[in-house]
């Protein structure tokens, strides 16, 4: 081996130097000469020689075979057939590693180099969130942090402090200062100078605002070019920018993103539900006058929060549909009385429009009517709730409605037909919602499976109602027996909602009927209350159930051999999101 590099010209024998060390490092033969060493002085020297010779050294490592093993990992390669090998001016002989020393896709177990970090330009998103004794959750602070300074720190680790500030009213008030310490697992073997990190981090940041600022002037030249197709185009809602939670503007675009539940929701029906049961809340308002505040919530701010407005619903459905290859568009228009709304519409191959609910989870077949149409002609009856629409987008296509009115139910759904959609350019889309763009929200993250155990949470909130009924039955001088029978015979029509929520189809009702009949004596009457929440507060569920003269009729039943049951189902879905089903029944003899 020394003769072979003693021929190699200076260059080569650098290569060969760095190839070795790279085989060193990969065997951890430093660590195992450490051994041998100590070892060899522990056991083959006497205590009052403690000087090894490099001799000795060689010797204990040839009989412990790890040159050998090092010998056999670098192999010699002789390519005769290698015209520029055998030129006079470089030897024939070279060293080969075994495997190539270049990241493979395949391979978890290797680190790539720093510079290739400095190029994965997504920032850690942070989300601050506050939960009361109650269980309600209020978003604190959301914040972008830039890691990549952590590739240019001594010994890979940096301590940085950021400003958290509020969000949406409150995006300009700090909440606090946050500590933060970074550190590379496992350590880089090279780090980048601060120069380096700081010039990439000035290019990017001058990429992005050249970008964005193209993409500006793009929208206004659109914009203008929209309305002089028809004047009145200016009341109509098409919306290209929305601000996000911290108060910056973004193309709605970028807000939408394919997105893949994994085994966590199987059908796109039930990735509706899930986008249902997740709370309703809008965003607060400072201040009289019946205006809307706009806060387009990112997904992981979203789920973070498990509750949000319309706007965030139908994004986060219109994303799981994309995911399942639908072809989504999240809808921007109005519903009864003007109110501002947003849903999601799915386009079939046979060119069948499908609203979707995003607050319900509730699917509608929209049919046009054709005010052309002589008057005897019979228009279908609209179900949904729209009444106008101002534009559709996605992830990569945004359409303004030009059609002469922008009434939903006389709206045809023909995006390629530029006379009644104006569509923008895909390529500017792209330039700045594309995953990558450094304007763009970074990717979404997966969803998690729920930590609800639903059997013991179902129990959970069951007894404390039943404790909640009895003491409000005691107040008003009213004993309490319970019908723990008649209790699980509500478990199937509990079932059976939820199943009709999700895939609309309705099961099971037949046999609980059968059961309630059987269960239910001659002369006596049996009324029950279905009830349905989105969050597991059981004296809040309790409150708004007695606010139904129904339920309330049945929990504060008066008569002859009053028997009282309720029967809780929880169904869980991904995050903390769960279907609450309850169902308060009672049973008493008639009297005529």
């Amino acid at each position: 081996m020394a003769a072979a590099a003693m021929s190699l010209p200076p260059e080569r024998a650098s290569e060969l130097r760095e190839l070795i060390q790279r085989q060193l490092v990969k065997m951890d033969v430093h660590g195992r000469i450490r051994e041998v060493l100590a070892e060899t002085i522990r056991e083959e020297l006497a205590p009052e020689h403690q000087q090894l010779s490099t001799e000795d050294l060689i010797k204990a490592l040839r009989q412990r075979g790890i040159v050998d093993d090092v010998m056999k990992e670098l192999k010699f390669v002789t390519d005769v057939n290698d015209k520029e090998r055998i030129s006079a001016s470089k030897p024939s002989t070279h060293f080969v590693a075994r495997e190539p020393p270049v990241l493979k896709k395949s391979d978890g177990s290797k680190m790539v180099d720093a510079t290739t970090m400095l190029s994965i330009c997504d920032p850690v998103h942070l989300v601050l969130i506050k939960t009361d004794a109650f269980g309600e959750t209020t978003l604190v602070a959301s914040y972008f942090l830039e890691w990549r300074s952590v590739l240019a720190a001594e010994n890979g680790i940096t301590n940085i402090a950021v400003e958290l500030l509020g969000v949406g009213t409150e995006s300009k008030v700090s909440v606090g200062v946050l500590n933060i310490r970074l550190e590379m697992y496992p350590q880089l073997s090279k780090t980048l100078s601060p120069e380096i990190t700081n010039t990439q981090f000035t290019l990017e940041r001058q990429k992005t605002a050249e970008k964005e600022r193209l993409f500006l002037v793009y929208a206004k030249q659109w914009w203008r070019e929209y309305l002089q197709i028809r004047p009145t185009h200016n009341t109509r809602l098409v919306k290209i920018f929305a601000q996000d939670e911290n108060g910056v503007n973004r193309p709605v675009c970028s807000y939408i993103r394919p997105l893949r539940a994994g085994r966590l929701l199987d059908t796109p029906r039930q990735a509706a539900r899930f986008v249902s049961v997740l709370g309703y809340e809008r965003a607060p308002v400072i201040g009289g006058g019946g205006g809307k505040q706009e806060q387009w919530c990112t997904l992981l701010a979203f789920i973070c929060r498990n509750k949000g407005d319309c706007e965030d619903h139908a994004n986060l459905l219109c994303s799981l549909l994309l995911g399942y290859g639908l072809e989504a568009f999240v809808c921007v228009g109005t519903k009864a009385k003007g109110v501002p709304h947003t849903w999601v519409m799915t386009c079939g191959t046979d060119g069948t429009i499908t609203f979707w609910e995003s607050l319900t989870g509730h699917r509608y077949i929209h049919r046009p009517i054709n005010p052309d149409d002589p008057p005897l002609v019979e228009q279908p009856k609209p179900l949904y709730p729209y009444r106008t629409i101002g534009c559709v987008f996605n992830h990569q296509k945004f359409f303004g409605n030009c059609q002469p009115t922008d009434a939903v139910e006389v709206c045809v759904f023909d995006l390629h037909d530029e006379s009644k959609w104006k569509p923008m350019s895909g390529e500017a889309i792209k330039s700045v919602c594309s995953p990558g763009a450094a304007s763009s929200v970074p990717p979404f993250p997966p969803l998690c499976a729920s930590a609800i155990d639903a059997a013991v949470t179902s129990n959970e909130i069951e007894l404390q109602l039943r404790l909640l009924v009895s003491e409000h039955r005691k107040d008003l001088g009213l004993s309490t027996v319970w019908d723990d029978h008649l209790s699980y015979l509500l478990s199937p029509a509990l079932a059976a909602y939820e199943l009709e929520r999700t895939t609309s189809v309705s099961a099971g009702n037949e046999e609980f009927q059968d059961a309630v009949r059987r269960a239910v004596p001659d002369g006596h009457t049996f009324k029950g209350f279905p009830i349905h929440f989105v969050y597991r507060n059981a004296r809040r569920a309790f409150a708004t159930c007695l606010r139904s003269p129904f339920c309330e009729e049945i929990i504060c039943c008066r008569g002859d051999q009053v028997r009282l049951a309720v029967r809780v189902r929880v169904f869980t879905y991904p995050e903390s999101a769960c279907a609450v089903w309850i169902m308060f029944a009672c049973k008493y003899r008639s009297v005529l």
